[in-house]
């Protein structure tokens, strides 16, 4: 006997029903967002810090230099456009000379002696001897200290009447030195506060360099019979020229716009004897009743194009070096 199963309406199996192989429909995939998005926003906070204070003043200082800028006009606006003559004005300045001159011999002296002596002591602080870390310490003292007190001291120290430098020369018997005041050592007196001031900078950089190259290659040296100075010139200078660049590249444009040590100690006097292009900006911008901001600023993008020039030389060298 056979029984037969009634199937209510409606459920699952009946003909009105739902069908019993019916799955419910799936949720469609968010769209994923593209990473663009993402990186764009982490560009963003940088993009912008560039665009507000090194576009814009960028653009600002160009715009001042190919316009007639009074404070009037500075303030109100109107300033009539005359193209290159604010530049032409500048070279044909009597100061233009003696400021190229000194910022060339600043910052090329400076240079010199500040990477030599940081090299040398980086060298010798590599050694880890006892106390080496609290002297190394030390000397990122000048490194910290404010410019405005460096220059300061250094004032203080070769002032012509009480400054301790000179009672060291009369203690040995030599006469003192007007190292301030007068135009034959005004210029070198700021070059050894400046290099006194840089030499820390160079210190750090290159001790940092120092500890990347692999103490293997002294110790195969030394089996060989290496010196120390041979050591130095055959390992530690050659693998030293990628920090090297970066360091004398880095030490020439800050020293190119260096102000306030040569602002403070003698205000680029006397005379023009110790003005570079930076003090010679800013006498023509502000250290005067009636400034001339747009031949100020002429003498600013001067500034700006020959570090851009240095800038670009050590990419091109740095490319020839990745390509061999």
């Amino acid at each position: 006997m056979t029984t037969t199963q009634t199937v209510p309406p409606g459920s699952v199996g009946h003909p009105g029903g739902v069908a019993a192989s019916a799955t419910p429909p799936r949720p469609r995939p968010r769209r994923r967002r593209s990473p663009q998005w993402a990186a764009w926003a982490f560009l963003a906070p940088v993009v912008i810090y560039l665009a507000v204070f090194y576009a814009y003043p960028l653009y600002r200082n160009i715009e001042l230099s190919l316009r007639d800028y009074t404070v009037r006009s500075f303030v109100q606006g109107g300033a009539p456009f005359v193209g290159f003559d604010n530049y032409i004005k500048i070279f044909q300045n009597p100061t233009f000379g003696p400021a190229f001159l000194h910022t060339a011999l600043f910052t090329i002296v400076s240079i010199i002696f500040q990477f030599t002596i940081g090299m040398a002591l980086a060298v010798f602080f590599y050694q880890n001897f006892r106390l080496s870390a609290t002297l190394r310490a030390l000397f990122l003292v000048p490194w910290l200290l404010p410019l405005i007190v460096s220059a300061s001291t250094w004032s203080w120290m070769l002032n012509s009447d009480s400054g301790v430098v000179n009672s060291v020369l009369n203690a040995f018997g030599l006469h003192g030195i007007n190292w301030l005041t007068s135009p034959d050592w005004a210029l070198t007196s700021v070059i050894i506060a400046n290099i006194w001031i840089g030499i820390p900078f160079n210190l750090v950089i290159i001790y940092s360099g120092l500890q990347n190259i692999p103490t293997d290659l002294y110790e195969a040296a030394s089996l060989d019979g290496a010196n120390g100075w041979q050591k130095f010139w055959r390992i530690t200078f050659p693998l030293l020229k990628p920090v090297s660049a970066i360091t004398i590249l880095l030490g020439l444009i800050y020293t190119l716009k260096v102000f306030d040590i040569i602002w403070i100690m003698t205000r680029g006097g006397p005379g023009t004897s110790s003005t570079t292009f930076a003090t010679w900006s800013y006498q023509l911008g502000f250290a005067s009743t009636l400034p001339d901001f747009s031949p100020a600023a002429a003498v600013g993008n001067v500034l700006i194009v020959i570090a851009l020039i240095f800038g670009f030389i050590y990419i091109r060298t740095q490319r020839k070096q990745d390509i061999a």
